[in-house]
């Protein structure tokens, strides 16, 4: 049995760096759980454990399915959280020019859907996971802190591959292996 999602890498571009290392400053006093810059991605289907026997069939349709969709750009712009001001869950970087990924990531679905890993209940949302929240110390400094990168532009990244990815959980958090790539 292995962990595994399939996913979009990206690599973070200086100002985007530079506002993850502002936040994490800004925010040292909350418990969150950051995610490593190293291992930012896009998840486009989370499949959790799976039985090794049913991987290589996933990887078949995953390469199907990026063979069928030609590379392009995104934006990725502002902050939000999931979660409430009162609540909040998690911190993330949205995407603009994202019709491209909503059409990939909606194609990986149905095809897993097909082949007997079901959808999840919510739409596909596509987004990039900076933070899990698991306790906010001042909640007023945590939303003023975000509302300062609301609505700022990080950087465009071009998007020509996706991975099926392993995940084995440590306490030093997820140790992220590639098992395979999809050129698009």
């Amino acid at each position: 049995m292995k962990r595994i999602f399939a996913a979009i890498k990206i690599t973070p571009d200086k100002r985007l760096t530079e506002t993850f290392y502002q936040l994490k400053s800004n925010l040292k006093f909350d418990r969150i759980n950051w995610v490593e810059l190293p291992n930012l991605h896009i998840t486009l289907k989370f499949f959790g454990e799976t039985d090794d026997d049913a991987i290589p069939e996933i990887i078949y349709h995953l390469k199907d399915v990026a063979s069928l969709n030609p590379p392009f750009d995104i934006s990725l712009n502002g902050l939000g959280i999931f979660g409430s001001t009162y609540k909040p869950k998690v911190i993330w970087v949205g995407i603009d020019n994202s019709s491209s990924l909503i059409k990939l990531g909606t194609d990986v679905l149905d095809r897993m859907d097909n082949i007997g890993f079901e959808k999840d209940r919510q739409n596909f949302v596509p987004h990039l996971t900076l933070g899990r929240i698991k306790f906010t110390n001042d909640k007023k400094l945590f939303n003023e802190t975000l509302e300062r990168f609301k609505s700022q532009p990080f950087q465009t990244s071009k998007i020509d591959q996706m991975q099926l990815i392993e995940s084995k959980l440590s306490s030093d958090g997820p140790l992220y292996t590639t098992l395979s790539s999809f050129e698009l």
